[in-house]
């Protein structure tokens, strides 16, 4: 499988197991908490399978970076969180961060 979709896939399961932590009311919710333990074990797996073509520094900048900014937006938009320019300023400066990462190439 392409390096690019296991990223993808990691960076999408990442966000849904964080984006379920808040549901699981301290794990004290059985489904939530299986969708949390479902997307940390499927993003890391996924994760793993992209390293072995990817280099680890821009891997996991992309994947934590991007990772933090759409768990970001679920929280603003499922969870109803507030959203200014700074939390907009913040989300922008990753985003640049990984673009800079991807078009400066993997030395």
């Amino acid at each position: 499988m392409n390096a690019y979709a296991l990223l993808f896939a990691a960076i999408i399961s990442e966000v849904i197991g964080s984006s379920l932590l808040k549901a699981t009311d301290g794990f004290r919710k059985p489904l939530p908490t299986l969708g949390v333990i479902a997307g940390y074990g499927l993003a890391f797996y996924a994760l793993s399978l992209t390293l072995l073509t990817l280099p680890l520094g821009l891997t996991y900048a992309v994947w934590s970076g991007l990772g933090t900014a759409l768990t970001a937006m679920v929280g603003v938009i499922v969870y109803k969180e507030g959203f200014d320019g700074r939390k907009l300023a913040g989300l922008a400066m990753i985003i640049t961060g990984v673009i800079l990462l991807n078009v400066g190439g993997a030395e």
